[in-house]
């Protein structure tokens, strides 16, 4: 399994307190945290040719209604990781990390849990607040709610940024496409400090059917 390398050394990423684990996956769902105020980045020029590719990618991730994925996570600081999502749209995702880690992130449609296993407690965050609701809402749409303020088509690769208009400064998400077809390879969130955390995908599989406890908050310790 990959490591976590941090500032000054590399460790395990099974040896790694919890709070720099569960940091760099909750830039992923999690709330920004409050920063400085700054300049908001202005939209993107965009001409009729983007805009009817903007609108082919809204169409192609409004199409997966269910998907499962391997990821690989790294972070600005040296971090990475890897494990497995499953996503249900509307509103429902889980990231779990590859073994021996215990780290758990699942929304329910309506939170945003995370589980800590040194702590061994579970807390949440509104989901709407989140960037990872720009994919998991219905429908999805480059101008309902959100700002494009980037958007790059270059050959086989398109890489589109947003941000929600009306929190500009919370943080944005860059998501990257490659063609023929069309499928969703990766997507980095910034959050409000500039922190930035990046996930690929890889054994992309679509339309399958999924237990809904997958994304239920369980006491892992009831029966």
């Amino acid at each position: 399994m990959k490591g976590f390398r941090p500032f000054c050394c590399a460790m395990p990423f099974y040896a790694m307190p919890f709070y720099v684990m569960a940091g760099a996956l909750l830039l992923l769902l999690a709330t920004p945290l409050p920063a400085s105020p700054a300049t908001p980045p202005p939209p993107a020029a965009l001409n009729a040719q983007d805009t009817v590719e903007l609108q082919r990618i809204a169409a192609y991730l409004e199409g997966i209604h269910t998907a499962t994925a391997k990821f690989d996570q790294a972070t600005a600081n040296g971090g990475d990781a890897t494990g497995y999502l499953w996503m249900a749209r509307p509103g429902r995702m889980r990231f779990q990390y590859d073994p021996p880690n215990e780290l758990l992130l699942f929304a329910d449609s309506f939170y945003v849990y995370s589980w800590d296993p040194d702590l061994k407690q579970m807390t949440k965050v509104g989901l709407k607040s989140t960037p990872a609701w720009f994919l998991l809402r219905e429908p999805i749409s480059f101008s309902d709610g959100v700002t494009v303020t980037r958007f790059e088509h270059n050959g086989n690769t398109a890489r589109v940024t947003v941000v929600q208009s009306a929190d500009p400064e919370g943080g944005s998400l860059t998501m990257t496409f490659t063609e023929n077809p069309l499928t969703l390879r990766q997507w980095t969130v910034v959050d409000q400090q500039g922190r930035t955390t990046t996930v690929g995908l890889s054994q992309l599989q679509y339309g399958m059917a999924l237990d809904p406890k997958l994304f239920q908050y369980q006491d892992p310790y009831s029966r």
